[in-house]
């Protein structure tokens, strides 16, 4: 395996850091975790087709498609679930750090499985599939929180891109497989069971995060965190499958260490109360706190979810005729989608970088949505006619928009919010990314559907305002994000001016904190590169 990913993986770290620490213990660790990811791409997946089945809309009341009306009960049913995300995103921050990470993931595995059978039994009542997709948001909104915390904790520097990534690649696991089922009912099955028989498999991602995590260790820098030392350093030899006098293992203790027994120094043991006094007290750490929310809001406003959620109406929109025809355009959608996050894990996000992949998909993202905007308003389909060559150039679109959402805004947004704060900051940080991340979700859940019947024929106004976004998301990203790649979680302090501040200070932090983005960059790499060819070459 290390020899695979040497070849993949262009970096410092993977060049110096031994062979032994790629084994299988950290990758059946991240799948498992990342279980909680798939519940969420399952159920955006689903619901958005469920909702275009004929079976559901007489079952729940669903009128005339293009009305008003039905625009708003649809936007209800699909995004009470985001709205349940946002509460137990905020929620897990505090789950985490009480109970662990492990445990919280348990917790949201089976608050998720709950919400679920709700909504598969609710038969044709509206206030239990409203009560069941809140209650199973509760779940997956807490592992969208501890997920990439878990699995960053655990994971090698050198690749720790590569796997926080899986979270964004079980996501559009978990939709291609919704968006197949769909089809798959659609085709197969009549009656209530069309629609009742994928609402309820959609549970099967929950039910093996609940399993596989009850067999799976603590994250090693919790352990650290609660003082249980003996059980980290153990944790920590298992995954790195190294003795414990190794210099690696030897090396990576001692950072944990330093950079816990810094935090105890600043703020000692500190209530949730005094961790948000300190990070927007900290100049260091609002910045960090500020580009994760922003990142956030920002890949909702792409307009991916939108894409995700009502694929099926919007191919239908773009001329595709038939509903049997719009699920299955929507399953190869699902295909592309886990192709291009597979193509950035392997190939770009521990070696193109984090921030260039942003660039890139912000500009590829933009063009596609402006092409698809205008050609809807200068040339839109006509009902039961062929779809002309501009058409399908539209429909390409929809397929390259959605690659070049995982080159970047897609995996990359999650990779910085898990890698950027400090240990102790980390869980807080995290969650207020994810339950901004969720409420722009529900926003956007919630407004495109009466967008794309108010927004200009065939909502072409949709597609323009999201492509706006994308573009000036490039020249954000360009002043305001730094690359992170190759840099340990310990170096982070280094490269956002934290760990040499005068905390006393506050005119020597302001001055810290103004240096250039680049230069704390090369300086932080170039430390970290000397120091790990010192140790291991």
């Amino acid at each position: 395996m290390a020899a695979l990913l040497k070849k993949i993986v262009r970096n410092d770290a993977m060049k110096s850091d031994p062979d032994e620490i790629y084994g299988w213990r950290v990758y059946v660790l991240t799948g498992s975790a990342c279980f909680g990811a798939m519940s969420f791409g399952w159920d955006s997946g689903v619901i958005g087709g469920v909702v275009e089945l004929d079976t559901f809309a007489k079952a729940y009341g669903l009128g005339d498609a293009g009305s008003v009306a039905t625009a708003d009960l649809k936007g209800n049913i699909v995004s009470v679930l985001q709205a349940g995300c946002f509460a137990g995103a905020l929620a897990a921050f505090w789950l985490a750090d009480k109970i662990g990470r492990r445990w919280s993931l348990i917790a949201a595995a089976a608050m998720t499985l709950s919400g679920v059978i709700m909504q598969a039994s609710a038969s044709g009542h509206l206030e239990p599939m409203y009560i069941g997709r809140f209650i199973a948001g509760l779940g997956v909104g807490c592992s969208s929180v501890v997920n990439p915390i878990y699995v960053s904790e655990n994971a090698p520097r050198a690749i720790r891109g590569l796997l926080t990534s899986c979270y964004q690649l079980f996501v559009v696991l978990g939709g291609m497989i919704a968006f197949w089922g769909n089809y798959a009912v659609d085709l197969h099955l009549s009656g209530d069971r069309q629609y009742i028989t994928p609402l309820a498999i959609q549970g099967l991602p929950a039910l093996l995060l609940f399993g596989l995590m009850l067999i799976s260790n603590e994250s090693p820098r919790y352990l650290a965190r609660m003082d249980r030392w003996d059980e980290a350093k153990a944790v920590l030899r298992r995954v790195r499958h190294l003795p414990e006098t190794h210099p690696y293992l030897q090396d990576e203790y001692r950072e944990i260490q330093a950079q816990l027994e810094h935090e105890r120094r600043v703020m000692g043991d500190a209530t949730m109360w005094v961790l948000i006094k300190e990070m927007c007290q900290s100049a260091s750490n609002r910045k960090r706190a500020a580009l994760s929310i922003t990142l956030m809001v920002c890949q909702q406003m792409t307009g991916t979810n939108a894409i995700n959620t009502y694929a099926p109406q919007i191919f239908k929109n773009l001329g595709v005729d038939g509903r049997s025809n719009s699920l299955l355009s929507t399953g190869v959608y699902g295909i592309v989608k886990v192709l291009s996050c597979l193509a950035f894990l392997l190939f770009m996000a521990d070696s193109l970088g984090r921030r260039r992949s942003l660039l890139v998909s912000s500009v590829g993202q933009a063009f596609c949505m402006f092409y698809i905007g205008l050609y809807v308003r200068i040339s839109p389909p006509v009902d039961g006619a062929p779809v002309p060559p501009a058409g399908y150039f539209a429909l390409v679109c929809i397929f390259v928009f959605a690659a070049f959402f995982q080159f970047g805004w897609g995996p990359a947004c999650w990779i910085y919010v898990a890698e950027i704060p400090t240990a102790r900051l980390r869980p807080l940080n995290v969650a207020l990314a994810a339950a901004t991340q969720w409420l722009f979700n529900f926003v956007v859940a919630r407004a495109v559907p009466n967008m794309l019947v108010t927004v200009g024929a065939h909502g072409y106004g949709t597609y323009l305002i999201f492509g706006s976004f994308c573009f000036c998301m490039f020249f954000f990203v360009w002043f305001f994000i730094p690359e992170t790649k190759g840099v340990s979680l310990e170096h982070m302090d280094e490269l956002f001016g934290g760990s040499k501040r005068n905390l006393a200070s506050p005119e020597a932090a302001a001055d810290q904190d103004n240096k250039s983005y680049e230069a704390n960059v090369e300086v932080t790499e170039d430390k970290a590169r000397r120091s790990s060819q010192d140790r291991y070459v």
